[in-house]
C-alpha cells in the first residue's frame, strides 16, 4: 500500500462538514484538523499498482462539497 497526505483548505465555515463527507466517504485512514493555510490533513492508503494518486485527489477527494483547495504529499517510506 502507498501512503500519502492531502492537506485541504475549506470554504470558511466548512471544515467539518468536509471531514465529516471525508469520513462518510471511508476513503481516508486519517482525518486532522489543523492550524495554518490548510485546515485538515486527511491520509489516504492507495494500492502501489492498482490507482494513480493525480486521479485519486481528483475524483473522490477534490470532488466532496465546499473544499476549496488541496496540497499532496506523497511518501517514499515510513520509519
Amino acid at each position: 500500500m502507498k501512503a500519502f497526505f492531502v492537506q485541504i483548505k475549506c470554504e470558511l465555515g466548512k471544515s467539518y462538514e468536509v471531514a465529516s463527507a471525508l469520513a462518510d466517504a471511508e476513503i481516508a485512514s486519517e482525518i486532522y484538523s489543523t492550524a495554518g493555510s490548510f485546515d485538515l490533513l486527511a491520509k489516504f492508503y492507495v494500492e502501489e499498482d492498482e490507482v494513480d494518486i493525480g486521479h485519486f485527489v481528483n475524483e473522490r477527494v477534490q470532488m466532496i462539497p465546499y473544499i476549496k483547495d488541496t496540497y499532496t504529499i506523497i511518501t517514499y517510506r515510513a520509519f
